[in-house]
């Protein structure tokens, strides 16, 4: 949380900027030495604010609020570096969203492993109208974990992810396999 910091300067005190009939009142100067304290730490965020929208740079409280801007996929019990990487990469991760490359840079982001994924999509190009569809029928989407990678992760949370992240009519299952 922003508040007030021990020692932290105003760069623009009040004190000075009132009329000069002020200058030598001891209560006026006091009482805007308190608005000096109180608009300091404001004054060092709105000069620091590139800074703030930044997820490595960021203050740690402010970064969860930053992935609601850019849409994070967040569960609220990521890792600091967990979380300023799913952040930063939430952005550039709309642009793939609903593709296989989407779907595996958001669990890399979120879980730190590569899956397996397997989709019946598909596309083709034909001089010729009315050639065949590419892909399967039926549409189907499957994220495959092996044993190991399923240990290091919450299934529930995984589940979650895929549902946010995928086509929206599209079936999906998070399959681990047995090694």
């Amino acid at each position: 949380m922003r508040g007030a910091v021990d020692g932290l300067g105003s760069p623009f005190p009040l004190g000075e900027q009132l009329p000069s009939v002020y200058a030598d009142d001891e209560f006026a100067q006091r009482f805007v030495g308190g608005l000096d304290d109180l608009f300091a730490p404001l004054l060092s965020v709105l000069d620091n604010f590139p800074a703030y929208l930044r997820p490595e740079l960021a203050p740690s409280d402010f970064v969860a609020w930053l992935g609601g801007w850019v849409g994070a996929e967040l569960s609220g019990d990521e890792s600091d570096p967990g979380l300023r990487a799913a952040v930063a990469g939430a952005a550039g991760l709309h642009r793939y969203r609903g593709t296989v490359h989407g779907l595996a840079e958001a669990v890399r982001l979120g879980f730190g492993i590569e899956p397996r994924i397997h989709e019946s999509g598909g596309m083709a190009w034909s001089a010729r109208p009315l050639g065949p569809l590419p892909g399967e029928p039926e549409p189907r989407l499957e994220v495959r974990l092996t044993a190991e990678q399923a240990r290091s992760v919450d299934l529930a949370r995984l589940q979650a992810l895929v549902a946010a992240v995928r086509p929206a009519h599209v079936p999906y299952s998070v399959v681990v396999e047995e090694s």
